[in-house]
C-alpha cells in the first residue's frame, strides 16, 4: 500500500473549492532543483513550475509562475504587468510576505493574494505541476482549476 502524502495547506484549498488535484510526493527523493524534482516525478520539466517572488519599483509585489528549467525575464514580467521594473524579493522576505520558506513557495495560500502571472507555455499542458506549500511535495492539477482558486493571467515571461 503506498504510504498516505500528509495534507498541505495548497491541498486543503484545492479541497475546499473541490479542484481536483493530484498530489506527488518528492521528499524521499533527494531532488533540489526544480529539474530534479520534475525527474524524480516522472513529469515534462516543462509542465512543473516554481512560484516566484517580485517586487516592483512602485513598491506592488507580483507572483510569476515559470517552468523548472527555465529563468524568470524581469523585463517581460514587469510588462506584464504594466510595471516599469520587477526585482526578485530578497530570500530573507519570502517568509514574513508570504508564509512560505525557499523552495516550497506555492501561488496558492499565501498570506496575502499578489498579481499572479504564469507562463503562457502552460496552456500548452493537459496538468501542469507545481509547489504544494511545502519542500518535497508539488500538487498537479490542470489550469482551469488553478484558476478557480486564485486569478492567474498568462504571458510571455520565461527566458
Amino acid at each position: 500500500m503506498a504510504e498516505k502524502i500528509p495534507k498541505t495547506n495548497v491541498m486543503r484549498v484545492l479541497d475546499l473549492h473541490g479542484v481536483p488535484y493530484t498530489p506527488r510526493d518528492y521528499s524521499k527523493t533527494g531532488a533540489v532543483s526544480g529539474a530534479d524534482v520534475a525527474r524524480a516525478l516522472g513529469l515534462d520539466p516543462d509542465a512543473v513550475f516554481k512560484t516566484l517572488v517580485t517586487v516592483a519599483a512602485s513598491g506592488e509585489h507580483y507572483v510569476f509562475m515559470v517552468p523548472v528549467e527555465r529563468e524568470l525575464d524581469l523585463r517581460k514580467a514587469a510588462k506584464a504587468v504594466r510595471e516599469k521594473s520587477v526585482e526578485m524579493i530578497r530570500q530573507k522576505d519570502l517568509l514574513p510576505l508570504t508564509g512560505y520558506i525557499h523552495g516550497g513557495c506555492s501561488p496558492i495560500g499565501m498570506k496575502k493574494q499578489f498579481v499572479t502571472v504564469i507562463d503562457e507555455t502552460a496552456e500548452l499542458f493537459d496538468t501542469i505541476a507545481f509547489s504544494a506549500g511545502k519542500v518535497g511535495f508539488q500538487v498537479e492539477l490542470t489550469l482551469a482549476g488553478l484558476r478557480s482558486v486564485l486569478p492567474v493571467s498568462s504571458a510571455d515571461i520565461a527566458v
